[in-house]
């Protein structure tokens, strides 16, 4: 019988080392590149990740699985299909915009794949009354995609209103992130009211004004051949393509617009 106690021993040792080579947590970027490549994305939504880039970008934002995430004025959708499943298991993930047309997009995903998005929070913003909202100082990271024009569109200047919402939002130490479509600071800065185009000198002082403190910037979103001069704004490019068939395959050769990637902390 003595000569199976070595054989035994190393029975038992390889036991342990299986079970935590099984056991082994997926990582904050193998669960973002899983969510990333998820087969439930829509086709044009994945065709569209060369130009906007969602794995460097949420990395550069320091978005992790066991954050509160608040995505304001989401659309259709685009990156709730990422987020939303990337959050699931032990964050929390809240769509913040005016209801109930501003949540269509994020409603129509639940309403096709009610268990993929079962978690995902709705919330006003602006909110009216009666409108769940997302509690101040609750979110870990609030991100914003090519909105700020929106909020500086035609004159009605809403944008600074929305940066001091979205300081109330976070957590002291919290981080938003800002994509938007990039207006070269040379140009008449009353372009920010027609073209979709924002300066990142004009973002950087919404937030600034509202608390906030630049932390980072990368360009990860540029695309140097967007002169940002179209003759429909920045809808003249794709995935738009305003003018139809006019010139199509010159604005499909430069691609999406020209974007900043803006990262800012709320002081502790």
């Amino acid at each position: 019988m003595r000569p199976m106690l070595p054989i035994l021993a190393l029975t038992a040792a390889a036991v342990p080392l299986a079970a935590t080579a099984v056991a082994r947590p997926e990582t904050p970027k193998q669960a973002l590149a899983a969510a990333i490549a998820a087969p439930t994305r829509t086709p044009a939504n994945v065709a569209r990740d060369k130009y906007r880039h969602p794995a460097e970008t949420l990395a550069f934002f320091g978005v992790k699985p066991s954050d509160t995430v608040v995505e304001v004025w989401p659309g259709g959708g685009w990156y709730t299909e990422i987020l939303a499943p990337y959050l699931a298991r032990t964050g929390t993930y809240y769509a913040a915009a005016p209801l109930p047309n501003g949540a269509k997009g994020v409603q129509a995903l639940q309403a096709k794949d009610a268990a993929r998005y079962a978690k995902v929070r709705i919330a006003g913003l602006p909110a009216k009354p009666g409108d769940a909202t997302v509690p101040d100082g609750s979110a870990d990271v609030v991100l914003t995609f090519r909105n700020v024009h929106n909020w500086r569109f035609g004159g009605a200047d809403q944008a600074q209103a929305m940066f001091d919402a979205m300081f109330r939002m976070l957590k002291p130490g919290g981080t938003l992130g800002v994509v938007e479509h990039r207006l070269p600071e040379a140009r008449d800065g009353a372009a920010e009211e027609k073209s979709g185009y924002m300066k990142e000198s004009s973002v950087i002082g919404f937030a600034t004004k509202a608390g906030f403190k630049l932390a980072g910037r990368s360009e990860v979103n540029a695309n140097p051949r967007d002169t940002a001069d179209w003759p429909q704004g920045v809808w003249t490019l794709p995935p738009s393509y305003r003018l139809g068939d006019t010139d199509r395959a010159k604005y499909a050769a430069i691609g999406e617009s020209d974007r900043m990637t803006l990262r800012f902390v709320k002081p502790r």
